[in-house]
């Protein structure tokens, strides 16, 4: 997963309102990169609100995506934390606190990068160290480190 994620893709403490606000913000960071089009975000909203909230996929973390052909350009994944945690309307799992943004190009990359970050989400101590970061070199230092083990 270190391969799709940059400093330029982080970012700490974000302020958000509610779920939509939470999505475009995290978002954003791929649109900034040219990893992705605005409608691939827009269509991350638009899955939301006709689906309901499976992009909730834990206890306080969301991943927001869309199909590759709705505007992915390049294979990435960001990480967002949040200032203060919004409702998405997922009984078992919210508020949500962490945003994983993720574009990938076709299928078979959504897969592998899909992985890698199932294989972070189950570390025990990944989201306590999230917290603590202060930069997002820390952040892409604790993934890096992380897959490494």
């Amino acid at each position: 997963m270190s391969d799709l994620l940059d400093e330029s893709l982080v970012a700490l403490n974000v302020e958000a309102s509610d779920w939509e606000d939470a999505i475009r913000k995290s978002a954003q960071l791929l649109v900034d990169a040219g990893k992705v089009t605005p409608a691939y975000v827009d269509d991350i909203v638009k899955g939301v609100n006709e689906l309901g909230p499976y992009i909730v996929i834990t206890e306080h973390v969301a991943l927001p995506h869309a199909r590759p052909e709705s505007g992915a350009l390049e294979s990435a994944v960001g990480i967002v934390t949040l200032k203060e945690p919004v409702e998405f309307g997922s009984a078992d799992n919210d508020p949500v606190k962490f945003l994983f943004p993720l574009s990938a190009k076709d299928s078979d990359s959504h897969l592998s990068a899909l992985q890698s970050l199932v294989e972070l989400l189950s570390d025990p101590d990944f989201f306590a160290q999230l917290e603590s970061a202060a930069t997002p070199k820390d952040v892409v230092d604790l993934v890096h480190a992380k897959e490494g083990k």
